[in-house]
């Protein structure tokens, strides 16, 4: 068994996959595995080729079922005591892993530690929009003693016997709301996710107009289905974490700032669609 094991879902991005992995290469940790989990990419062989090329990566091969199915699949291949996380348009930095296991490690307390995930385009105001969104629901979750309620699978680290006991939910099909519902159990468990600001992810997200719409109706479907399944639907936010993501945001510019705004159509047309899917 090795003591670390890195888990990354991909579909269809074998250049970010590359650019990933050699980022996962030069991680500071030495006694680390890397496991990539295929989900159904069509160009299968490309992913392969990829990850051949990664003297610490291996593969194994999802089913197409989304994340929450391919993390599970990549949790139960790995070998490591603690499992980390990440996506395949992310480069960690060097010390990513080895400061996430070292915070886990530091007590027996620390059950999960995430760290933060910044924009990795900041000229390309969809993608500055979008990673206010998603920061400042992990952020505004940190309670004063460095324990979070939520952070995303982008950045992300438990133990293995963790994972075991509460798996992602694969009855989540999209790239929306399964972290927040991971999130959510391991809080619910009486088990402690903490912030370890020095662990940072860079997410290249490659988002025009059209992209951005769908990727926020889509989180509005996951965050119907989050919100649905732990009775939260009539309990929004309160005021304070909206002022707050618009001061994030406009603070990335006028344009960053008025997507930000759109996103939040775009998520409650995405939830009304979900309702109307399980009505």
């Amino acid at each position: 068994m090795t003591g670390l094991s890195v888990v990354v879902p991909t579909r269809d991005r074998p250049e970010r996959l590359a650019v990933c992995l050699a980022a996962l290469e030069a991680q500071t940790a030495t006694d680390m595995e890397i496991v990539v989990v295929d989900d159904a990419s069509r160009d299968s062989r490309a992913v392969a080729e990829v990850v051949a090329g990664a003297p610490r990566a291996r593969l194994v091969r999802g089913e197409g079922r989304g994340p929450a199915a391919a993390r599970n699949r990549g949790g139960r291949a790995a070998e490591g005591k603690i499992v980390c996380f990440t996506d395949d348009d992310c480069d960690p930095v060097p010390g990513w892993a080895a400061g996430l296991a070292a915070r886990i490690a530091s007590s027996a307390d620390v059950h999960a530690a995430a760290g933060p995930t910044r924009n990795a385009r900041p000229e390309n105001p969809f993608a500055a929009a979008a990673q206010t969104i998603a920061s400042h629901l992990a952020e505004a979750s940190i309670d004063a003693a460095g324990h979070m309620r939520f952070a995303p699978t982008s950045n992300l680290a438990c133990r293995a016997d963790v994972l075991a006991a509460i798996p992602f939910d694969e009855r989540y099909p999209l790239a929306a709301g399964e972290d927040r519902d991971w999130c959510a159990r391991l809080v619910g468990s009486g088990r402690n996710l903490v912030f370890e600001p020095a662990a940072v992810v860079r997410h290249h997200q490659e988002l025009g107009a059209r992209t951005f719409w769908r990727q926020q109706v889509r989180y509005g479907r996951g965050a119907y289905r989050f919100r649905a399944d732990h009775g939260t639907l009539r309990r929004p936010e309160p005021p304070a974490f909206y002022a707050g993501l618009l001061r994030r945001g406009f603070a990335e510019g006028v344009r960053a700032g008025a997507l930000v705004c759109l996103a939040q159509v775009a998520t409650a047309w995405g939830m009304a669609i979900e309702h109307r899917g399980k009505a």
